[in-house]
């Protein structure tokens, strides 16, 4: 069995693969907690069936050391001491897709991870990889399986609660919905609006970018994380497909392992 863990910023999502299974994700067991809630990872992982070969685990950790090493503790409890944890790092290739950056080890690995699950699930096709989450990042994959590189801008959620913290007249907007209109009559529609509109105009600037370089190719959209639900009715690409997709770094570590080194 395999258990392959995506450590966010904001939730840490986990899923229970089993390595005889060729479909991407079809997990067995899944789920997500807030990364404050970390500790409640043991019950969880404690209740599964340790099969004789042992737990293959890896973990994608973008939260720091401290998380780190918060779940080395966890796993050691539920899985025993000798438990072998991968923790994922990116390298100039990894699962059929080269890295593209300057210096490969500094592309955030869920990052590289989600490249790897956005090839897994649409092969030999050029992709525009858009994760909204506390950072949203818009990234590059050529048909060949090169990360050409991305974009990393302040996620929907951030922007928002910057303008709230940094601006004294304007309040935050916990748990505000669309607006029902572009030019809002109120200040919480008014944020929530713009905040929309800087996303999808990141998102829809990347793909006119990509058309002027290679009017050619073919560009899929991919739409991830938490705020896409959020974005995808606004998204304007013209016949460019968009797919919104989840777990996608969870899909890339799945990839990885069945992969091998």
């Amino acid at each position: 069995m395999m258990l392959l863990v995506d450590a966010g910023n904001t939730r840490i999502k986990w899923a229970l693969s089993d390595p005889r299974r060729a479909m991407p994700g079809g997990w067995l067991q899944q789920g997500a907690v807030e990364r404050a809630e970390v500790a409640t990872l043991l019950q969880a992982w404690s209740a599964m069936a340790v099969p004789a070969a042992g737990m293959q685990v890896c973990v994608s950790n973008v939260a720091g050391p401290a998380l780190r090493d918060s779940l080395q503790a966890i796993l050691q409890e539920a899985f025993g001491p000798r438990v072998i944890v991968e923790w994922f790092a990116s390298t100039a290739e990894r699962a059929g897709v080269r890295n593209g950056y300057r210096h490969p080890g500094q592309l955030g690995c869920d990052r590289f991870a989600a490249a790897i699950g956005a090839r897994t699930l649409f092969p030999d096709q050029e992709l525009l990889v858009a994760t909204c989450g506390t950072a949203t990042t818009i990234d590059l994959l050529s048909a060949a399986g090169v990360f050409e590189g991305g974009m990393i801008l302040p996620g929907f959620g951030t922007m928002a609660t910057s303008l709230a913290l940094n601006t004294a007249q304007l309040p935050r907007i916990d748990g505000a919905g669309p607006p029902e209109q572009v030019f809002a009559d109120n200040t919480v529609d008014a944020i929530v609006s713009g905040c929309i509109a800087a996303q999808v105009g990141a998102i829809e600037h990347a793909l006119a970018q990509r058309r002027l370089a290679r009017p050619q190719a073919r560009v899929r959209c991919l739409l991830a994380g938490g705020a896409g639900v959020l974005l995808a009715p606004y998204l304007a690409l013209g016949d460019t497909p968009l797919e919104k997709v989840d777990n996608l770094v969870l899909v890339g570590l799945q990839t990885v392992m069945n992969h091998g080194r």
